[in-house]
């Protein structure tokens, strides 16, 4: 279980800087503040407290210590310090709640700074509600029905096989996604949005931590080399507790990358498996169909019996 610090102070910073042997000006620029903080950090001892944001990236490089590193580190500061908490014990408490225009479960993603992109810039997110499982073929299937919209070409009919019902629906452009998003009076999660509930606040590497572990995802080599039932992989859920966040299919998000080009999350089954870090980039045509690429959705506020 991973080593957490139960809240940051002066003190605790200074041995950290101490356990990876970097000098003030390096520490500082592997944090992103003016050397001066750190020197007003170390110098105030127990008695300071970095700020949350500067408090996040303090976790982030904790949580990537070497083992002879952790040792330094925790030789170095009081027991009483650390707590053995996950990133999933920090959001233990989740809300859930079904959405009552599609019906699909939904969980609430705080407000507040998460660690972004591959060089961990904190960013402030506001709070919203994600689905926990890609929209799935059934999900698409009642929108299809409702809105008298065109199926996607791998159904044979107006409506699904049943085999693949609860698998992520795929062949949609990322009109296609928007306009259910619309429909359903959500929206395309953005880049940002998707990336936070993936990763969580601390920064892990992957939804589930930092450990690089094929196994809990659908992904080329280790999957079975075709889609899964959105609900397959439970042990590669988020902190979130939200599923499917690398591989099984790729996900369109809202945020345009150039002129009719929208970024692209996750990774799919027929992805390599480094290709899934949530904070790698990717992007397409919003004409691309592909029998890789689905989506899920976000929304700000909504009013429905949480469970």
């Amino acid at each position: 279980m991973a080593i957490v610090v139960r809240s940051w102070t002066g003190a605790e910073a200074a041995a950290l800087r101490d356990a990876r042997r970097m000098s003030l000006i390096e520490f500082a620029a592997h944090i992103g503040v003016n050397p001066r903080v750190i020197s007003r950090w170390e110098a105030g001892g127990a008695n300071i407290r970095p700020r949350p944001v500067n408090q996040a990236a303090l976790d982030t490089i904790l949580s990537r210590l070497n083992d002879d590193e952790l040792a330094r580190f925790v030789e170095a500061i009081s027991p009483t310090a650390l707590s053995d908490a996950r990133d999933t014990d920090v959001v233990q408490q989740r809300t859930n709640t079904r959405h009552p225009a599609d019906g699909k479960l939904m969980t609430w993603v705080p407000e507040g700074i998460f660690l972004a992109g591959p060089q961990d810039q904190p960013v402030w997110v506001a709070g919203f509600w994600m689905d926990v499982f890609p929209t799935t073929n059934a999900d698409y299937a009642r929108f299809v029905a409702a809105h008298r919209h065109s199926t996607p070409q791998h159904w044979d009919g107006p409506t699904p096989a049943r085999d693949i019902a609860d698998h992520p629906v795929v062949w949609v452009s990322w009109d296609d996604a928007n306009t259910y998003a619309q429909w359903a009076h959500k929206a395309l999660p953005t880049s940002q949005q998707w990336e936070k509930a993936a990763r969580g606040t601390r920064g892990n590497t992957w939804p589930w931590g930092n450990q690089p572990t094929p196994a809990k995802c659908n992904v080329r080599g280790s999957g079975p080399g075709t889609m899964t039932p959105v609900s397959t992989y439970a042990s590669g859920v988020s902190p979130f507790g939200i599923y499917d966040l690398v591989g099984n299919t790729w996900e369109w998000t809202a945020t345009e990358t150039a002129t009719d080009r929208f970024e692209l999350k996750g990774s799919a089954f027929t992805s390599p498996f480094d290709r899934g870090e949530p904070a790698a980039f990717n992007d397409a045509t919003r004409r691309m169909l592909d029998d890789d690429t689905g989506f899920r959705c976000v929304t700000g506020n909504l009013v429905s019996e949480t469970v």
